[in-house]
């Protein structure tokens, strides 16, 4: 059911990435472009003087869902990667450990090796 949500969730994000792609480049350009905010063309603005243009709000609306759909995929990538564990299964702290601890087997220390050295 994830793995559903997941390449749904990518597929809306791709639609919505070309939206996005084309409704800026549909944009009129606002004059000279942010140096020309700084250096003179007369009362422009670093943004344009019409703010409010039906294009630029559509703008606003599409990157809110794009910024969405992109944390939403984001969260779905990692939860498909995190490691899952069969239902029933022990957690990896109780299982078995891989070195036996029985009474039976005697535990024998490592021969104990002086440094080496030198004669003269």
């Amino acid at each position: 059911m994830l793995d559903f949500f997941f390449y749904v969730t990518m597929v809306l994000f791709i639609i919505v990435c070309t939206f996005l792609m084309l409704l800026v480049l549909i944009q009129k350009g606002r004059g000279g472009g942010l140096s020309s905010a700084f250096g003179g063309a007369g009362g422009n603005t670093a943004f344009g003087s019409k703010t409010g243009d039906v294009l630029t709000w559509a703008t606003s609306v599409v990157f809110g869902i794009f910024l969405l759909l992109a944390m939403g995929l984001n969260l779905l990538a990692n939860a498909r990667s995190a490691p899952r564990l069969p239902v029933g299964a022990a957690t990896p702290a109780a299982q078995t450990p891989l070195i036996p601890n029985d009474a039976a087997t005697p535990v024998t220390p490592a021969p104990s090796t002086s440094p080496a050295t030198t004669q003269p």
